[in-house]
């Protein structure tokens, strides 16, 4: 099958394509930058005498062919989204390619953290984040999710602190500070990662666990309690997992996303510590990308629906699995009420050719595409077909999906025939072609999407229309509420409130006080919205000590929409802006005009 055409990679996999990866490294703190020596064991076809890799901010100190023989290489010009092609001239007979390098102090994947952003305040911390095009800048590498490697690494890091990567890993410290890892599954570059610091490990079962700082592993271990019965769940529905040990690693609170899907090691936000195991779903979502991404892998970041709209479907089922119909629906409304938000938000800011699930991201970077739509409007569009044609057939569908895909990568071209052909000669049912051009080729969302029906979302709505009534909701009423359900009723409070009123919701809900990252979001811009200034330290505390995306731009968003609160944004953003990783950073640095 000829590989897609992927914009956003100047590797020419037809021509030349990495298989494995032998990777040697030192991990300077000092300096903030990686020494090491990538050998890529490479496919040639016939003809070719040119490799060309991915690469951004590298220092490229040499170049050299299979035993050790100087090659000749070229950089292009550097491209700001893209980097620089590395292109290199290849001998008859050329298996391998050695390149000797170090990356930037600023290199776009990397945070370096200080003691003080750490949670045990004594040693430094390093983190990886290589979605979707960041591994070139501290790999030279064909970046391109198509394009998939095993691995072998050995890292040498300070004495006092441990390394881990997104493949075998140790759990505990050794004397020398020099670890080695082996990925034996194929994975592409977005799927590299490195963490190195102060870190413990805490077991779950034979084949799971958590590593943390050693202050929070434990907390950690306690909110994660039920990984193993995730694990085994989500092997019930649709086949076994693929990836030997499911470990997860809680960052510090810097990481700019809520999880990351490393294969073996998932990278998770420390915002997920709600202390009620009611934020957990993130790691089903994560688990998940274990069969939806990291087995059959969106072939281009235009496809990153197939990667997520998939797991969305599937951790809402593990969900639903463990604790039951009620608890899946109460996700499910949460994803749908964000999803209206996002499309609203999409086409205000002229973007409405977004909200379609095939995307065309070329000269953007994929990051672009990290929006509701890729997420829940993918999952919606499953959940028709789900719901239209029958829940059995749909998970005989998805479990067949993944095991004749497994380390394959699909278009959404691909897709529809695959889909198509399994339904007609599976079931006898054709589906429709307008079904797949209403939810993947058309903006916004269908009429028909699903609505979920959840029983306590609807007591809570019984609640909040007695109180708009007039009537004041009694803590007997809310006592037995959820994060979810709490949730569900700060998003439908009107978008005026007296100063009176909310300083009674306050009362009720202790929301200023609270810990649950997703609560203090909701309340920080109804705060803001209504200038509730009880709120505003807190407000003003969070953002400078989180790093997830997806808090922090409806809270700067809201604060810019008057003069004062722009003022107040920008102030609070010069002190936690070295707190944030790129990714972060290059979204609120275009939102505040930085």
């Amino acid at each position: 099958m000829k590989p897609a055409t992927d914009p956003h990679s100047y590797a020419q996999p037809a021509e030349a394509r990495v298989k494995h990866l032998q990777w040697k490294a030192m991990v300077d703190f000092d300096h903030k930058i990686i020494r090491a020596v990538a050998t890529w064991t490479i496919e040639v076809n016939a003809n070719a005498d040119l490799i060309t890799f991915d690469t951004k901010g590298l220092s490229i100190e040499k170049v050299t062919l299979n035993d050790n023989v100087a090659a000749e290489y070229r950089l292009a010009n550097n491209d700001s989204i893209l980097g620089q092609a590395l292109a290199v001239l290849l001998k008859p007979g050329t298996t391998q390619v050695s390149i000797t390098y170090q990356t930037s102090p600023d290199a776009e994947a990397l945070q370096w953290l200080s003691p003080q952003q750490t949670a045990g305040k004594k040693f430094p911390f390093l983190f990886t984040q290589s979605q979707a095009i960041l591994a070139r800048s501290w790999v030279p590498c064909q970046d391109s999710p198509g394009i998939r490697f095993t691995y072998d690494a050995e890292v040498t890091v300070p004495k006092d602190l441990l390394a881990l990567m997104s493949a075998s890993n140790p759990q505990a410290k050794n004397e020398t500070g020099i670890y080695t890892f082996s990925m034996k599954q194929p994975i592409p570059s977005y799927l590299l990662a490195l963490s190195v610091g102060d870190i413990a490990f805490k077991s779950i079962s034979d084949r799971s666990g958590i590593y943390a700082e050693p202050s929070l592993v434990d907390t950690c271990a306690w909110e994660f309690a039920d990984l193993e019965k995730m694990i085994a769940g989500a092997e019930e529905l649709y086949g076994k997992y693929q990836w030997d040990r499911y470990d997860v690693l809680v960052l510090p609170p810097s990481f700019p996303f809520g999880g990351m899907e490393n294969p073996r090691l998932t990278f998770a936000t420390p915002t997920i510590l709600a202390g009620d195991r009611s934020l957990t779903s993130l790691i089903a979502h994560e688990l998940a990308h274990s069969w939806s991404g990291n087995l059959v892998t969106n072939a281009t970041w235009d496809d990153f629906w197939l990667n997520e709209g998939f797991t969305v479907y599937f951790e809402t089922r593990i969900m639903e699995k463990l604790y039951g119909k009620d608890y899946a629906e109460m996700l499910a409304s949460l994803n749908l009420q964000g999803l209206h938000e996002e499309i609203k938000s999409l086409n205000e800011a002229g973007l409405s050719a977004d909200t379609k699930l095939k995307l065309h991201l070329e000269g953007r970077s994929p990051d672009d595409g990290v929006t509701e739509i890729a997420y829940n409007k993918g999952y919606y569009f499953l959940r028709t077909i789900e719901e239209q044609n029958g829940r059995d057939k749909f998970d005989q569908f998805v479990k067949d999906y993944f095991s004749q895909n497994a380390f394959k990568v699909m278009t959404t071209e691909e897709f529809i025939p695959f889909m198509k052909t399994y339904y007609q000669e599976k079931f006898s049912i054709a589906l429709a072609d307008s079904l797949f051009q209403d939810w993947i080729y058309t903006e916004g969302l269908p009429s028909y999407c699903p609505k979920p029906v959840s029983d306590r979302f609807a007591k809570v709505d019984a609640a909040l229309a007695q109180w708009k009534a007039g009537n004041a909701i009694t803590g007997s009423t809310t006592s037995s509420w959820s994060t979810h359900e709490w949730l569900h009723f700060l998003k439908n409070l009107p978008d005026t409130l007296s100063p009176g009123q909310m300083t009674a919701l306050d009362e009720l809900g202790k929301f200023t006080a609270s810990g649950n990252s997703e609560i203090i979001t909701a309340w920080g811009v109804i705060a803001i919205r209504n200038h509730y200034e009880k709120a505003y330290p807190k407000i003003e505390t969070f953002l400078i000590n989180t790093g997830r995306r997806k808090f922090l731009m409806p809270l700067y968003s809201e604060l810019i929409k008057t003069p004062e609160g722009k003022k107040r944004a920008v102030s609070i953003y010069s002190k936690a802006r070295p707190n944030y990783h790129f990714v972060a950073v290059s979204s609120l640095d275009k939102l505040l005009k930085q």
